[in-house]
């Protein structure tokens, strides 16, 4: 993977896992652009509760992610998005093993954005959405001491358990373009096998890497 490309990657998972961190305990249905305005400033305090230090303890901070953003994530359709017209070409197996590996490429993509995130604050713009809609656009800014603005816009879809993300972007580079164009070059140097097997190669790394770092 590109080192630009995977910068791109990790400015969008920094920002979007700033806004999910603390859902998990909330059962009722929120709208989406409440919904994000009430977690945005939970997130870090939610860390803090938890006594994280994301250098010391990378597996509470993978714990953390993985039980309070993710669930509120649609990552079947975020993966087919990411692999575009090869997800046609995968089998079932296939297919699920790609929703894993990319979740959990994520999740340690995310429990790395933590780390970053303690002096931001966040701007909703409101969203009036028909009452009938099962989409809608919430438009946020990343506002930081010293530095510029951020647009990120975050598209969610209403299910049966809440709003979820599909896809989001910042200053409109989104997430599913950035991961279909890496997937893209993967599936056609190796197939769709190729694909699976680079994905599960860095999640192990990423996975040695957090041992070593803890020994």
């Amino acid at each position: 993977m590109g080192c630009v490309a995977m910068k791109k990657i990790i400015v969008l998972c920094l920002l979007c896992a700033s806004m999910f961190a603390s859902m998990g305990a909330r059962s009722e249905v929120t709208e989406p652009d409440m919904l994000i305005r009430n977690v945005a400033e939970e997130v870090l305090s939610a860390v803090r509760q938890e006594n994280v230090d994301p250098a010391n303890n990378p597996h509470n901070l993978m714990s953390i992610v993985g039980t309070r953003v993710l669930p509120h994530f649609d990552f079947v359709r975020m993966t087919r998005l990411a692999a575009g017209k090869d997800w046609h070409r995968a089998t079932p197996k296939q297919k699920d093993m790609l929703v894993t590996e990319f979740r959990n490429l994520l999740v340690n993509t995310y429990a790395n954005a933590f780390s970053r995130y303690r002096d931001q604050t966040v701007e909703v713009m409101p969203v009036s959405p028909h009452p009938d809609a099962d989409k809608v656009t919430v438009r946020t800014l990343i506002l930081k001491p010293g530095a510029q603005r951020i647009a990120v816009d975050y598209e969610m879809e209403k299910t049966s358990d809440g709003w979820k993300v599909f896809d989001l972007t910042v200053e409109k580079i989104s997430l599913a373009i950035v991961y279909r164009s890496i997937f893209a070059q993967q599936v056609e140097q190796g197939g769709i096998e190729g694909l699976i097997k680079t994905l599960t190669d860095k999640n192990a790394a990423n996975k040695a890497s957090h041992q070593h770092e803890e020994d």
